[in-house]
């Protein structure tokens, strides 16, 4: 019985000593979490005025929240004498562990957060890279960028490749550029060849007048004279006006006793107008 006695006087006086650090503790604890809150409502609101997308914002908030309340429950429990060291070396080596199993997600993560960051590219916008990926882009998150191929099939590019290639941006401006390089033969007149082909894109009303469509002697070939061709139209025309005005140039040069030559080509051009 003493020996209950004993232990139950023991962890009374250990209570009472210890029980003004317990008390600075919760009180650490409660104003912790108040000013934590306050806090993330403060970057949310700074996030809003700086139209940082929402995923993006969302996802760091995620991440601040969960550190700042790792830092607040270690802190509390140093200050009611529990030994924090060994938790943080264990806090250290599982966030190593996982970092290294992670690599692929974390570079997506980082690719990602440039992309919601810096915006080569937005939702809608039609784009292609250096690394095969072209499309339509339906969503943007933090480890993928999701887009629709030109076949209607659903692409989901990774986005630390993604951030890291050379990305075409067709919609980041308003105007696009049509280009047809046109071989023909030497006994061509060319002049003859530039005014027909010329006709055929200044009637065009979808044509821009400023810059005025050209046509040059881009090279000469073995066997042909390389013409080349540029105009200008809107982004939302392009595709329409690229296959009307090609057939209507073929079908005028015909008509004009001008033959095509095999080497003929066609190039789509994406420079805005500077």
């Amino acid at each position: 019985m003493n020996k209950i006695e004993n232990y139950v006087e023991a962890f009374s006086a250990m209570i009472i000593s210890g029980l003004p650090k317990i008390i600075m503790a919760v009180v650490t604890l409660l104003v912790g979490i108040w000013l934590i809150k306050w806090f993330l409502k403060f970057i949310h609101r700074r996030f809003q005025r700086n139209t940082v997308d929402i995923s993006l914002s969302e996802f760091l908030i995620s991440i601040i929240r969960v550190i700042l309340y790792i830092l607040l429950i270690i802190s509390c429990a140093s200050m009611i004498g529990i030994q924090t060291s060994s938790f943080v070396a264990i806090l250290g080596a599982g966030g190593l562990a996982i970092g290294l199993a992670l690599q692929g997600s974390l570079s997506n993560f980082a690719g990602g957060v440039l992309i919601l960051l810096f915006k080569p590219f937005r939702v809608g916008h039609v784009i292609s890279s250096a690394n095969n990926v072209s499309g339509t882009v339906l969503k943007i998150d933090i480890l993928y960028t999701t887009l629709k191929a030109g076949n209607g099939t659903t692409i989901y590019a990774p986005n630390g490749p993604l951030a890291n290639a050379v990305i075409n941006n067709v919609s980041d401006n308003e105007t696009r550029q049509i280009e047809y390089k046109l071989s023909i033969s030497f006994n061509t007149n060319i002049d003859t060849a530039r005014k027909v082909i010329l006709a055929v894109l200044e009637s065009d009303a979808l044509i821009l007048k400023d810059p005025k469509p050209v046509v040059v002697v881009s090279s000469l070939e073995d066997s042909a004279i390389v013409l080349l061709a540029r105009a200008w139209t809107t982004n939302s025309d392009f595709w329409g006006v690229y296959y009307a005005d090609l057939q209507k140039v073929k079908e005028a040069l015909e008509g004009n006793q001008i033959i095509l030559a095999k080497k003929t080509e066609v190039l789509v051009m994406t420079n805005h107008v500077s």
